[in-house]
């Protein structure tokens, strides 16, 4: 129970708020004598330096994540609960019938095993962790049913209120992933129509493969139906543009491939601080919720700074007293489709293992808004969730999922990673964690390694890239064990980097140990990999430049192959562009060009290259194939593949010079890209109105870049060209030199507008003006801005 009324960790006056936010903000000071909680298990000082990180100082490490929720809760307590809402099902029971399929859904991923041995199964530590995270979280909305007048202020505005949390649920949802089941689907389709080799136009495989069409796999019988539940339009979300985002598979597949990262990691002979120097900057959505939230926390045998995931208890990307660790996506394939032979006599059976078996079935209640609760029935074929079912063809589709396997605990894989103190604690950590991931580690010994952690099913009889016959011969056996997963310790280089590029060694064993053939395009990494090779001596600032690096390979290349003579139309844009440095700036008006020249140029290689049956089925193409066939024309240009090369670089430079007019105005000269490349962050229910009219939007700033440059600030031009995902939360670490470490945050800690920490680093982020990172005891309390004191009710 809560003893006083809840808080803001500043004041209105001390924060300087303006006069009318000022009006609206609740009269919650600071209260310097503490606040009473239930949960927690001793007192907890929470320093808020003067950038607004908190400094969580517990006695225990339970304590220490009881900090985290409660803090998250303070923050971003809509986003959390309506993440948590999602996940159990229970989105109907606040806003209605509409979302009765995305409940049902979403409790088709809960897994079905034995919960309690689950959690029995985890490290010593994690689960009491866990459960003060949960404890912290639970504290916080407690204080706000003591004062509803303190909600975050979606709530009134929805109707809704939080919803208490069980650190069980932690366990049980696993997730509405649908992986790359929409590729199987397409290829099998493509096949279907003898065009399977058209798919590489789109997603090349890397490393090089042959298709395999599975034995049994009746490829003309797959149709988009076998994606049931997890095609996006079975499962509406009806708040407007979150909706629109799901339906549209050209923003999904780009979706998929810039939720990457940056990471590169330097040894201390390569360093100038003769320390390693660890960056990161994961590419995650932007233009709604910041999907990370900085604190740090201490306790005994616990001392971890950096950036969770709103609602994950523990810190993603950041260090300890003993290591710096970052993250990028490693794409190893962790889904597949298998297709189903149903009984003719009893839809209930299918055949499996040369017998029939019974699905499991589970019956669920779902309360619905506003009128009578629904009755679903969930089937899973050896606990894979049934996704689709066709009695009149005696088919369903099973979805298996590394999320859904025993043991899949990514909801304390992080904790697990917090709690270690060298490589082998956490290796054994690394068991928990399900998410495919580049991991790097830099320690104050000096060691620094990469290694792909991440579940990664043994396929012996498929390779994941089309649908599988279900009957039990192309089941998985297993994971392959993380440490025969690629890895890297103490390169000759003195230094690594990975940013969601193909980085598996060329001996390793692929054909026996598929990992994934589906990677982003090195754009990135090259142009990585070319600043650090040319730096003996790395610094921080370095890194910091790195980070905010806008120099386009894919312009690069396209500048080359820009023809010697080009049409009228083609000339200006063919002048402007030889004459370019191929740097994305907000200020140039060469970018802007460029970035209405590419999607043209891409458009007419998929209207010259892809069949027109298959068309619907490739709605996009891929760049560095694309740029790869046209340095080297081949026979499908046609008898003279350099001409009509050229000819198509000339019409794709003429369209995009009257596209750039129509975008940038009649004056080239007054052309940037930064007045289109806008970074707009709005309320993900900005659909409705009331929300709409409460959280102002977060605007004014443009920015360079785009998604193939080492500063990602990626978009989707059928959309319009504001940044929609890219780097929000950003770290340089300097390992054992922890002040001098720097970070950024887009656009602030809280997700409230009345908070002054709603939007004070927006403008920081547009300038790459990187902060510190205090982490010493010193440090802190010398920029300390505010305390707090959580005692015990």
């Amino acid at each position: 129970m809560i003893q006083r009324r809840a808080f803001l960790l500043a004041s209105v006056a001390a924060l300087g708020l303006p006069g009318r936010l000022a009006a609206q903000a609740p009269a919650i000071a600071v209260s310097r004598a503490g606040i009473r909680v239930s949960g927690v298990r001793a007192p907890i000082e929470i320093v808020e330096d003067r950038l607004g990180i908190p400094h969580v100082r517990a006695e225990s490490l339970h304590d220490a994540f009881f900090g985290q929720g409660y803090l998250v809760a303070r923050d971003r307590l809509f986003q959390i609960d309506l993440q948590y809402r999602r996940e159990q099902g229970r989105m109907a029971e606040a806003f209605g019938a509409a979302f009765v399929a995305a409940d049902t859904a979403a409790r088709l991923f809960h897994y079905r095993g034995d919960i309690d041995a689950e959690l029995a199964a985890m490290p010593a530590g994690v689960l009491d962790c866990a459960t003060g995270y949960v404890a912290g979280v639970n504290a916080r909305i407690a204080e706000l049913e003591a004062d509803p007048a303190q909600l975050p202020l979606e709530y009134a505005a929805l109707g809704t209120r939080p919803l208490r949390w069980d650190v069980r649920d932690l366990a049980r949802a696993r997730g509405v992933e649908t992986g790359d089941a929409d590729d199987e689907v397409r290829r099998a389709r493509l096949a279907a129509l003898g065009l399977l080799e058209a798919d590489r136009l789109m997603s090349p495989l890397r490393p090089a493969w042959d298709f395999r069409i599975p034995d049994g796999l009746d490829v003309a019988a797959v149709t988009e139906a076998d994606l049931g539940l997890l095609a996006p339009s079975a499962r509406p979300q009806p708040f407007g543009s979150l909706q629109l985002a799901a339906l549209d598979p050209e923003q999904r597949q780009a979706s998929r491939f810039a939720m990457g990262s940056n990471a590169w990691t330097i040894a201390a002979s390569r360093s100038a601080t003769g320390r390693p120097i660890l960056a990161n900057d994961p590419h995650l959505g932007i233009g709604s919720f910041s999907p990370r939230h900085v604190v740090h926390l201490t306790a005994p045998g616990l001392d971890v700074i950096g950036a969770g995931a709103p609602g994950l208890p523990g810190i993603m990307q950041g260090h300890t007293d003993r290591f710096a660790f970052g993250r990028t996506n490693s794409h190893i394939d962790q889904t597949d489709l298998f297709v189903l032979r149903t009984s003719s006599a009893d839809p209930e059976l299918y055949w499996h293992k040369g017998r029939w078996k019974r699905f499991e079935m589970y019956d669920e209640t779902i309360a619905v808004k506003g009128a009578p609760a629904r009755q679903v029935r969930l089937r899973y074929a050896g606990g894979r969730p049934i996704v689709a079912q066709d009695q009149s063809r005696q088919r369903a589709m099973a979805f298996a999922t590394a999320d859904m396997l025993p043991g899949a605990l990514m909801c304390f894989a992080i904790i697990a990673i917090n709690l270690a103190t060298d490589w082998p604690s956490l290796m054994r950590a690394f068991t928990l964690h399900v998410s495919p991931t580049n991991f790097h580690y830099a320690d104050i010994k000096g060691d620094t390694r990469w290694q792909i952690i991440g579940f990664a099913p043994r396929r012996p009889r498929h390779d994941g890239l089309l649908p599988a016959p279900g009957d039990g011969d192309h089941d998985w056996d297993g994971l392959i064990p993380v440490a025969e997963l690629p890895g890297l310790h103490n390169p000759a280089a003195g230094w690594f980097a990975s940013a969601n590029q193909l980085n598996i060694p060329a001996d390793y064993p692929h054909g026996k140990k598929i990992i994934g053939f589906e990677w982003s395009d090195p754009f990135r990494h090259e142009r990585i990999c070319e600043v650090l090779a040319a730096q003996p001596r790395h610094r921080i600032q370095d890194s910091i430049a790195l980070q905010h690096d806008v120099q386009s390979l894919p312009a690069r290349a396209l500048v080359r192959l820009i023809p010697r003579q080009v049409s009228a139309a083609a000339a200006p844009a063919a002048a402007m562009l030889r004459a370019w440095d191929c740097a994305v700036t907000a200020d140039s008006g060469a970018a802007l060009l460029y970035e209405m020249v590419m999607p043209e140029l891409l458009a007419a290689w998929r209207l010259a290259m892809v069949p027109e049956a298959a068309r619907a089925l490739i709605p996009t193409m891929n760049l560095h194939a694309m740029l790869a066939a046209l340095a080297a024309p081949d026979a499908r240009f046609g008898r003279q593949p350099a001409v009509a090369r050229d000819a198509m670089i000339d019409a794709a430079l003429a369209a995009g010079w009257q596209k750039a007019l129509q975008h940038g105005g009649p004056d080239p000269a007054q052309w940037r890209w930064g007045t289109l490349h806008q970074v707009v962050i709005t309320h993900p229910l900005q659909a409705v109105p009331r929300i709409a009219g409460l959280f102002p939007r977060i605007a004014g700033g443009g920015t360079g870049g785009d998604g193939q440059t080492p500063m990602a600030r990626g978009l989707n031009v059928r959309n319009g060209f504001g940044v929609t995902h890219g780097a929000s939360y950003l770290q340089v670490i300097d390992v054992g030199g922890w002040d001098n470490s720097r970070f950024l945050l887009l656009p602030g800690q809280s997700a409230d507008p009345r908070s002054a920490h709603y939007r004070d680093f927006y403008d920081r982020w547009l300038a790459g003006d990187m902060q510190p990172l205090w982490f010493s005891r010193a440090a802190v309390d010398a920029h300390a801005a505010r305390r707090l004191l959580l005692t015990p009710a």
